[in-house]
């Protein structure tokens, strides 16, 4: 399996190779040359596995050049039970809906099932290579603590992670700038989550800088995050149809709802339809910041400034350019980098692009519906769900809940990603239940802990003094 970049430039690479590139050469995004495929009966010969041998079966489909009995160790490392509460849990909540537990890791959020892979997979190619890598990451919210958790420590890797200054809730804070390891940084950047990001781009798309201080990736420009995320999409409808017969089971479709900011968590579940799992529809949830919802119901994608950008209460979705858009646009426009090019040209001159032309395709040939959730969404949804079924949900999987329950079908379940542990953002919690959640000692001691950031303005120079300055080489 090779991977070739969505704006046509660069050689392909293997998977150990795309891993450690992150960002293509051309600036573009890393994509297999052909999605793998699963047919029913190898689907079926997975039901019985544990979440770590799943990972080894759907990853060995892309990893074609880490071996097998590798890739097993790896797979193993990552989703061991001192690492994970528990594997993946499916909870019904009332109203047709089923939560998928994502958030049993040590960060408490989804983020943690790709990243806790990412941090074994990169340990191990670094080993073959005998390199090092500075990671530069950007985070609304849980991709840093959930990068730095799994990389902490790690002798070949440091971790530069950016993150909007004020926009994170306290839990979140605490989470990444409590940590001393000597490899970890923290950077506040004065912005939003897109400022952010884009110092992240700047940085990738200077081959020079980039090859001088050995930078890589853990966003979800890193398609290893989003291999390692279409595992937990064939795990859920594997446990979502374990009740039927197995005459019913073949071809049984299920929906996901997915609370969307980057595109990286719902473009897993998009692969893993296109690899051939009978997923009916794929429902994006957004909040405020719906830049896009606006595009799945109009065809038009225009991302907002720094200053159109809300901050919200659910704070990891505070996302107006999504970066991994360009992975769907490429499949949208049959996998020709000219076109791809094209569009991000005219997104540059005028701000928006237009593919009204194909709206009938995103849901008809893609499966991908969505809608926008607010605040007022969130707050009513938490009650209910905690009502009707006595679970607490987060303000981001409270967004597809919201959203959801506009596209329930007969004889469908809808499986809802859930994003994170309530835990993380009691304000909302409070403020939608009149209830404090009380925190374990372990946790309360993180919110008290010491922390350590560096804030910076959004400038792209003081930037690459700290890179210069801490970088291992």
């Amino acid at each position: 399996m090779q991977y070739i970049s969505t704006r046509g430039g660069g050689d392909p690479k293997t998977y150990s190779e795309a891993l450690l590139e992150g960002l293509a050469v051309d600036g573009g995004l890393l994509v297999p040359e052909q999605l793998p495929t699963v047919d029913a009966a190898t689907l079926e010969s997975w039901r019985d596995l544990g979440y770590a041998d799943l990972a080894t079966e759907v990853l060995g489909l892309f990893a074609t050049d880490i071996p097998r009995d590798d890739l097993a160790a790896l797979c193993a490392a990552a989703y061991s039970p001192d690492t994970f509460a528990a594997p993946v849990p499916l909870t019904p909540i009332g109203g047709g809906i089923t939560l998928v537990g994502l958030s049993e890791g040590p960060t408490l959020a989804f983020k943690d099932m790709a990243m806790q892979f990412l941090g074994q997979a990169l340990e191990y190619a670094l080993e073959c290579t005998g390199g090092v890598l500075n990671i530069v990451g950007a985070t609304s919210g849980d991709t840093g603590s959930a990068a730095e958790h799994a990389l902490r420590g790690k002798e070949r890797i440091s971790v530069f992670m950016l993150s909007p200054q004020g926009r994170m809730s306290a839990f979140q804070r605490a989470q990444m700038y409590s940590l001393q390891d000597a490899n970890v940084h923290n950077i506040a950047v004065e912005g939003v989550f897109d400022d952010c990001q884009n110092l992240v781009k700047d940085l990738a798309g200077d081959l020079d800088f980039k090859r001088a201080q050995h930078l890589g990736a853990v966003n979800s420009i890193n398609l290893a995050r989003i291999t390692a995320q279409v595992v937990y999409y064939f795990w859920a409808w594997l446990r979502a149809t374990d009740s039927l017969a197995p005459a019913e089971r073949e071809g049984f479709e299920v929906s996901f709802a997915v609370p969307s900011g980057n595109f990286g968590n719902i473009l897993s579940g998009f692969f893993a339809r296109g690899m051939g799992l009978p997923i009916r529809r794929l429902v994006l949830a957004a909040n405020e910041n719906n830049v896009l919802d606006e595009f799945f119901r109009t065809g038009v994608y225009r991302p907002r400034s720094a200053a159109q950008t809300l901050a919200t209460s659910s704070p990891s979705m505070d996302i107006s350019k999504a970066s991994n858009l360009e992975r769907f646009i490429f499949e949208l426009v049959g996998r020709e980098p000219q076109r791809v090019v094209a569009a991000w040209d005219q997104l540059t001159l005028a701000g928006a692009f237009d593919f009204a032309a194909d709206l009938p395709r995103f849901a008809d040939e893609f499966g991908i519906v969505s809608g926008t959730s607010t605040h007022d969404d969130r707050l009513s949804t938490i009650r209910a769900v905690y009502e009707q079924s006595g679970t607490v949900i987060d303000p981001h999987t409270a967004d597809g809940v919201k959203v959801a329950r506009e596209f329930l079908e007969d004889g469908v379940p809808m499986l809802v990603l859930e994003t994170a542990k309530p835990e993380k953002f009691g304000e909302t919690i409070t403020e939608a239940l009149g209830i404090e959640l009380p925190l374990s000692d372990e946790l309360k001691a993180l919110l008290a802990a010491p922390q350590r950031v560096t804030e910076i303005p959004n400038d792209e120079s003081a930037l690459r003094t700290i890179i210069e300055t801490s970088a291992l080489h």
